[in-house]
C-alpha cells in the first residue's frame, strides 16, 4: 500500500470535525471538490469507507472513528515539528502548554503575561484539560501536572506542594453558620465531584469518608466547582493560595484538621530540553508556580 500524503489525513480530520465537505473546505481554505477528492483518495489508499451520507451531513463510519486517533497523532507530530524548527534559533516561536482547568484559567495567565512581556516573540498555546496530555505523542510541549509523570522519556521538575483546603463564601456562612468540626459538615450544602478521581481517593486514604451522595452540587469541572464556591452555593475544596486572592472565601477547618497537599510538576519531552523556547517557558512556569504555592 502506498503511504497516503499527510494532506489527505488533514482533510479527513477536518471533515470528521465539521461534518460536511463544504464546512471542511472553508476551514482548510480549499474548494469542496478538492476536499471530496482527498477523502476519495484516502478511502482508496486505505481500502475502507470513511463516511456515510445522512440528513445531518457526513457521518463517520466505524473505521473512521477507529482511525481518528492515529490521524490526530500525525497532526500533533506535524505541529510539534514546526514548533521545534521555528524555536531552534532562540526564545521565539510557539510553545504549547497544557494544565488543569484551575491552574490554566486561574494561575497561569499572570505568569504567562509576564513571560510574554520579556519574550514578545514567543507565541503561547494553552490547553485547559484535566486529561493527562500525552507528551510522548507531542500533544503539548510542556505540561503542568499535579502528579509526577512516570514516562522515562520525559524531563520532570518538582515545583512545589500545593495545599488544598475546605472553603465557603462569607454570604453562605452568614446564612448557614460556620462548621467547626467534620461532624458539623453533615448539616451543610456541599460542592463536590460527579465521578471519582485521584484526589478523592487520596482524601479517602487519609481517613476522610467522601461519597458522591454527600454533594448537593456535583461536577467534574474544577472551574464549575470554583464558580459555585464563589457564588455562595455551599462548602467545597479550593486551592489555598487561590482562595487567599478572594477576601470573601473563608478557610474552614484549617490544618491539621482538614488539609491536603498536591505536588506540582513541570514535564516536557527529553528531546526539548535544549530548546531555547521551551527552556525559557519552563523556567518561567517553575518560578511563577513556586511563588504562587508559597
Amino acid at each position: 500500500m502506498a503511504t497516503p500524503e499527510w494532506g489527505l489525513y488533514r482533510s479527513f480530520l477536518s471533515v470528521i470535525r465539521t461534518g460536511s465537505l463544504s464546512a471542511a473546505a472553508r476551514a482548510e481554505g480549499l474548494t469542496q471538490p478538492t476536499i471530496g477528492r482527498h477523502i476519495d483518495s484516502l478511502e482508496k489508499a486505505l481500502g475502507v469507507s470513511l463516511f456515510t451520507r445522512s440528513q445531518h451531513g457526513l457521518l463517520p463510519t466505524d473505521a473512521a472513528v477507529e482511525l481518528r486517533p492515529y490521524a490526530e497523532s500525525l497532526e500533533a507530530t506535524a505541529a510539534a515539528l514546526v514548533r521545534a524548527a521555528v524555536g531552534r534559533s532562540g526564545a521565539r516561536g510557539t510553545v504549547r502548554i497544557t494544565a488543569s482547568e484551575i491552574v490554566g484559567a486561574e494561575v497561569l495567565p499572570p505568569i504567562l503575561a509576564k513571560l510574554h512581556q520579556a519574550y514578545p516573540e514567543l507565541q503561547l498555546e494553552l490547553v485547559l484539560s484535566n486529561r493527562t496530555e500525552d507528551l510522548l505523542r507531542r500533544e503539548a510541549d510542556i505540561a503542568v501536572r499535579m502528579v509526577r509523570p512516570t514516562q522515562q522519556a520525559l524531563v520532570v521538575r518538582h515545583v512545589a506542594e500545593l495545599e488544598i483546603g475546605l472553603h465557603a463564601h462569607r454570604d453562605y456562612l452568614e446564612r448557614r453558620g460556620t462548621p467547626t468540626s467534620l461532624d458539623e459538615l453533615n448539616g451543610h450544602t456541599l460542592i463536590g465531584f460527579d465521578h471519582e478521581n485521584a484526589f478523592i481517593r487520596s482524601i479517602r486514604a487519609q481517613g476522610v469518608a467522601v461519597e458522591r451522595g454527600m454533594f448537593s452540587l456535583r461536577s467534574d469541572s474544577d472551574l464549575a466547582q470554583l464558580a459555585a464556591l464563589r457564588a455562595g452555593f455551599g462548602v467545597g475544596f479550593c486551592q489555598v493560595p487561590l482562595a487567599r486572592r478572594n477576601a470573601d472565601l473563608v478557610r474552614l477547618l484549617p490544618a491539621p484538621s482538614l488539609s491536603f497537599k498536591l505536588e506540582m510538576w513541570i514535564a516536557m519531552h527529553a528531546n526539548l530540553r535544549s530548546s531555547p523556547r521551551c527552556r525559557v517557558v519552563a523556567d518561567a512556569l517553575a518560578a511563577g508556580l513556586a511563588a504562587y504555592a508559597e
